[in-house]
């Protein structure tokens, strides 16, 4: 019999089974697709010889998370590269403030806003790793935060209300340097004027600014395989082409797994399931066992925006007007906090933006083997309704169409590259992978009441579940969106020490 069986070989997934297998547990990993990895992989998606990461292409949480430095990817082939920009902003004026961790080349390209740019990156150096420790340390663990010091927890203290748009007006004098906190905050369901969206988008600034936005050698799949790895070293299992059905629970607790296929499958100690919150409390937990007034807040539970994912196989590298956009690993298109704003209200209202917001990865420029030899891939994502009254087929086109044109008016010629696209709606997304929600990317949104102690419901905020021995371990949980392996590490935390702890009770 398994000690643990995961639900799901997603980053978070396959990090809770190699905790658990690295803590000596015997652990079967049950896939419902054919492959592993779920948003966290690459597929030829245009031509032949062009890879395009199908989710998660960039990663700043990847060199900082405590749970992949406990992994050592790097031990078993897992290689990374990086832009001389991390984060290009450019306008229509060609003016592009641009993130870089050489602090004079970024300072530089804020122009008159260059010192308001170096105080952030030598916040961000005063931190280092103490800064991603703290944002993904389980709740109510302070003590990584208190490792910041007063002075940093205050600067957050003092950011946290604010939106990204007022905390970008009071530390910038430029309009070009005022998009780039809101612009990152939009990497999920934050608006420029939210209240709390500042956050988001200042750790992603700063991030950028230390660890980077780096990308894996031979694409997002590298990091699964890399996992993977260290599985297979551990004497874990992966099993593709099953998916669970329902979770059996006996006296309150989680004893097995059934199948569709009608297999039940025992685990002796734990069941992690790195599955969206909903599907966890609504479908795979018996009604019995979840108390009313949970069931009701987990049908509250909301999902971020929709996601608009495009590939491209071009001939040639995309020719931004701006310099500093050539040599970036991912490119932002919004003209200023105005047009962000438009752009939130138009996804809002359930409309088809007409000027998207894009964040764009040039994965090709840093890493060679994404493409044959004289092409590029371009990659890049917009936040949409994740439905429309009419469906998504009749609208895919078009929007892709006003995506390209978006990119054009940014680097004049762009369409004459284009070699074949692949185009992804939010419902392309989920059918894809059923934790893509309406096509959120993130497990849940954003907001700040789906966030800490109410992520995914309170009082089951740190991963267990109303059921003895099972933890969800998704996204859906603190401290939430990113490929970092936190959801997964700390819940296989909470297992082993729920383990012990049991041992002991019966000693």
């Amino acid at each position: 019999m398994d000690d643990a069986i995961v639900i799901g070989s997603g980053p978070n997934g396959l990090v809770a089974a190699v905790t658990l297998a690295q803590a000596g547990w015997r652990v079967r990993v049950l896939e419902a697709q054919p492959r592993p990895g779920g948003a966290l992989y690459s597929l030829e998606t245009t031509l032949p010889g062009f890879i395009h990461d199908v989710g998660a292409a960039f990663f700043p949480f990847a060199h900082f998370s405590p749970a992949f430095r406990q992994l050592r990817l790097d031990e078993v082939g897992l290689q990374w590269r990086a832009g001389v920009y991390e984060s290009a902003h450019p306008g229509p004026d060609g003016v592009c403030p641009s993130i870089a961790r050489d602090v004079d080349l970024a300072a530089k390209s804020f122009g008159t806003d260059g010192d308001a740019w170096r105080w952030l990156a030598n916040w961000q150096a005063d931190m280092g790793p103490r800064l991603a420790e703290a944002l993904l340390a389980p709740l109510p663990d302070i003590r990584p935060a208190l490792k910041l010091g007063f002075r940093n927890l205050s600067r957050f203290a003092l950011a946290g209300p604010r939106s990204a748009a007022g905390y970008a007006r009071v530390l910038f004098r430029t309009e070009a340097a005022r998009r780039v906190i809101p612009g990152l905050s939009l990497h999920v369901d934050l608006g420029p004027d939210d209240f709390a969206g500042a956050p988001l988008g200042l750790v992603l600034a700063l991030l950028a600014a230390g660890s980077g936005f780096q990308v894996p050698v031979g694409g997002a799949r590298s990091i699964t395989h890399a996992i993977l790895t260290r599985l297979e070293q551990a004497g874990g299992i992966l099993q593709l082409n099953t998916r669970v059905k329902e979770i059996v629970v006996r006296k309150n607790r989680g004893v097995a797994v059934r199948t569709e296929n009608g297999d039940e499958v025992p685990a002796r100690r734990a069941i992690l399931a790195d599955v969206g919150a909903p599907a966890l409390y609504l479908r795979m937990l018996p009604d019995s066992h979840v108390s009313g007034w949970v069931r009701q807040s987990i049908r509250s539970f909301r999902y971020g925006w929709g996601t608009f994912k495009m590939d491209w196989a071009l001939a040639s590298p995309v020719p931004w007007r701006a310099p500093e956009a050539r040599q970036a690993a991912v490119v932002h298109a919004g003209d200023s906090i105005d047009d962000l704003v438009s752009f939130t209200i138009e996804a809002r209202a359930g409309r088809l933006p007409t000027n998207p917001y894009l964040v764009i990865g040039q994965q090709s420029l840093l890493d060679a083997t994404r493409a044959p030899t004289n092409g590029q891939t371009l990659w890049a994502y917009s936040r949409v309704p994740s439905f429309l009254p009419d469906g998504w087929d009749r609208h895919k086109e078009m929007f892709a169409d006003r995506i390209d044109a978006r990119i054009e008016g940014l680097a004049p010629g762009f369409r004459s590259l284009i070699r074949g696209r692949a185009i992804f709606a939010p419902d392309d997304l989920e059918r894809m992978n059923e934790n893509l929600v309406g096509g959120d990317l993130g497990g849940g949104s954003a907001q700040l009441s789906h966030l800490l102690f109410w992520r995914p419901v309170f009082p089951y905020f740190r991963y267990r579940t109303p059921v003895k021995s099972v933890y969800l371990c998704s996204a859906s949980a603190n401290p939430g969106a990113g490929v970092h392996g936190a959801c997964g590490f700390n819940a296989a935390q909470a297992a082993l020490h729920d383990s012990t702890a049991r041992g002991l009770a019966l000693g």
